[in-house]
């Protein structure tokens, strides 16, 4: 099974990037699943029904969220009506919407998302690895389903590498999202499981984490209160990871993925070039 993760799609040159790379990957490389982070879709800070329909209808399977779940107000509604959205599965009990669901990838297959957040330096949210404890035991790899994508939504590195070896051998993979910077340590776990601690942001890399660099720049500087964050325009780096599964559901192949913008491109040469 080949499977793409997308990073945090931001603002409107991410959602521009989604659109053209997603269908064309599909089909390119035959990918059977797309998972793509969709917190900061909306000017940067949250999701509308409407950008969550445009990326569904681009090509992307589930749509993952985090800390600005919920930053859009409609989305406390519109999410339990859409299955194919997710937001933090430890949110507390009574939360709208769900933070895990099992999806039919393109050839039948059974896909398993969960969509846990970081506590350290986060909000004070419930235990991240006890929710993936009771998932993992409700549907376990290779009995229940054909393969687990973990979108470890969470700011420090050290956490995120925890719940990844804390799952090693339990998910195909586990990538981190939220600090919008790409980082050079995929790799394959000890276990078989597929790992990134930070797939990077689907956006303007010439920018302060997303955003225009005017306001940020000044806010250091200064230390007073300002304008509104507002995303960076220009052409957007379209960042993720691909991952090849085994039929055991564990994995045979991770790469980074960067197309366009600014950043080095790069891609699954054993996949061809996109």
């Amino acid at each position: 099974m080949r499977i793409l993760f997308v990073g945090d799609v931001l603002g409107r040159a991410g959602r521009a990037a989604v659109v053209r790379y997603v269908p064309r990957l599909r089909e390119k490389w035959a990918l059977d699943f797309v998972v793509c982070n969709g917190e900061n879709a909306a000017g940067g800070f949250g999701i509308t029904e409407a950008i969550c329909e445009e990326m569904l209808m681009a090509g992307v399977d589930c749509v993952t969220l985090g800390n600005h779940a919920f930053d859009q107000r409609e989305t406390l509604v519109f999410i339990e009506r859409q299955p194919r959205l997710l937001r933090p599965i430890n949110y507390p009990p009574g939360t709208p919407g769900r933070g895990s669901n099992l999806f039919t990838a393109a050839r039948g297959q059974q896909v398993l998302v969960i969509n846990p957040m970081g506590r350290v330096f986060m909000d004070a949210i419930d235990d991240p690895f006890a929710a993936m404890e009771r998932e993992l035991g409700a549907c376990p790899l290779g009995v229940a389903c054909d393969a687990i994508v973990v979108d470890m939504h969470a700011e420090t590195s050290s956490e995120k590498m925890a719940l990844g070896h804390f799952v090693d051998g339990r998910a195909s993979l586990v990538v981190g999202t939220h600090t919008h910077v790409p980082t050079a340590d995929a790799q394959i776990l000890p276990g078989g499981t597929a790992y990134l601690t930070d797939a990077g942001m689907t956006g303007d890399y010439d920018s302060v984490i997303g955003m225009d660099k005017e306001e940020p720049l000044r806010r250091f500087i200064r230390k007073t209160p300002g304008a509104r964050y507002e995303p960076a325009s220009g052409e957007a780096t379209f960042c993720g990871v691909a991952v090849e599964i085994g039929a055991d559901g564990l994995a045979a192949m991770i790469s980074p993925v960067r197309l366009g913008g600014r950043l080095k491109q790069e891609w699954p040469q054993e996949w061809g070039a996109p």
